[in-house]
């Protein structure tokens, strides 16, 4: 019997915000919390440093009922960060800014990127395969910069100085078909057969985790490397049957004993934490530093604080490349939360203990549409 229908609902959810008094918690999003406290079946909701509101569910949290409700993942199922350590002897930011592959569009037949996806991928679903998306995702060649924990960096084979590639990116249009056929029929009302929406949605999440691979090997080729396997990859949109329910995560990643790089901004820096999250958290960490700001109040106060070049440009020394401006301001490092604040809150509550700091040197976006390639073709879209 699966869990949806085994456990009578609880009378009351309870409500915990893991953040500090310092942090920038929106109320907007305390309030989705609330909401989402009152679903039928819901026992508990852990809310992380980064949370912030979401179209219909929080982002940043994490949340416990008997009852499955897809709407809590939301459409990019299988959306995750992992870490690729990577050989170069060198990393000029700018060389390295231009021999990025166009990661809009798919790899050829022919790329080598696809032998580590042999075979049909999960749910047959080809379209996409081996490219970033828009958003937030991202690609980034980025410096082990500080070791916090050297024994647990070092089971991991990481030292100050290390480069790696960081990638966030999801399952490309296969979790939104998911949901879509799921809202079309119920809206944002419970999965009436769990066990086949969870037979989707694991699906998703392989996907997700393929596409993170295809990529890091398709960049390690183009910047003259061989691919590796990642030494860190949290899914951080998915759910998880536990404890007699269903645990969904939106924008937060599996702690209870899991390394997860919790991903700073273009400018700053990201942390790579070991993860210790109890019962009180719903077994989660936070997986970024979180907005603070809408994408249309990111635009808006971005064009009158900055320009393109300064955006291209990072305070850190970094390349950002993408060729939509504005997904430029949107993605801006002020229109998010310091990261600094999101690690020491998961640390005061004692959710995760720092091992590494990042730093970017290069975070690719979207293909440059501007500049001419080497070989003479543009960039396009994709």
């Amino acid at each position: 019997m699966s869990p949806q229908h085994s456990l009578p609902p609880p009378t009351t959810a309870t409500v915990t915000v893991f953040a500090s008094p310092d942090s920038w918690i929106e109320s907007d999003a305390v309030r989705q919390c609330h909401q989402v406290a009152a679903l039928d079946g819901m026992r508990h909701v852990a809310a992380m440093p980064d949370l912030h509101p979401g179209k219909g569910a929080p982002i940043g949290a994490a949340m416990a009922s008997t009852v499955l409700y897809p709407h809590l993942v939301g459409s990019d199922i299988g959306c995750g960060i992992a870490v690729f350590p990577i050989g170069l002897k060198r990393a000029v930011p700018e060389r390295i800014a231009a021999r990025f592959p166009d990661l809009d569009r798919s790899p050829d037949p022919d790329d080598p990127a696809r032998a580590v996806a042999p075979g049909e991928p999960p749910a047959g679903h080809v379209e996409g395969l081996g490219t970033v998306g828009r958003g937030n995702h991202f690609v980034e060649l980025a410096r082990i910069d500080t070791v916090l924990a050297a024994d647990h960096a070092g089971r991991l084979g990481l030292t100050t100085g290390d480069l790696v590639l960081i990638v966030h990116s999801g399952s490309r249009g296969l979790g939104e078909r998911i949901l879509r056929a799921h809202t079309e029929a119920y809206g944002a009302g419970p999965a009436p057969d769990p066990a086949g929406y969870l037979a989707r949605h694991d699906a998703a999440v392989r996907w997700g985790a393929l596409n993170r691979r295809v990529l890091a090997a398709r960049v390690a080729h183009a910047l003259g490397a061989e691919p590796t396997e990642p030494v860190v990859d949290q899914c951080h949109n998915l759910v998880e049957v536990r404890d007699g329910g269903y645990l969904h995560r939106k924008g937060a990643a599996p702690g209870d004993g899991r390394d997860v790089l919790v991903a700073g901004t273009r400018g700053t820096p990201s942390y790579l934490v070991a993860g210790h999250a109890g019962p009180a958290a719903n077994h989660s960490v936070a997986h970024g530093a979180g907005r603070k700001m809408s994408r249309a109040d990111a635009l808006r106060r971005g064009r009158a604080k900055h320009t393109v070049a300064q955006l291209r440009r990072t305070p850190v020394g970094s390349l950002v490349v993408c060729g939509d401006r504005q997904l430029l301001f949107e993605e801006a490092p002020t229109a998010y939360k310091r990261i600094e604040q999101v690690i020491a809150d998961l640390v005061a509550h004692d959710l995760a203990t720092p091992v590494a700091s990042t730093v970017p040197l290069v975070t690719y976006k979207t293909p440059d549409i501007g500049p001419a390639r080497r070989d003479g073709r543009r960039r396009g879209r994709g």
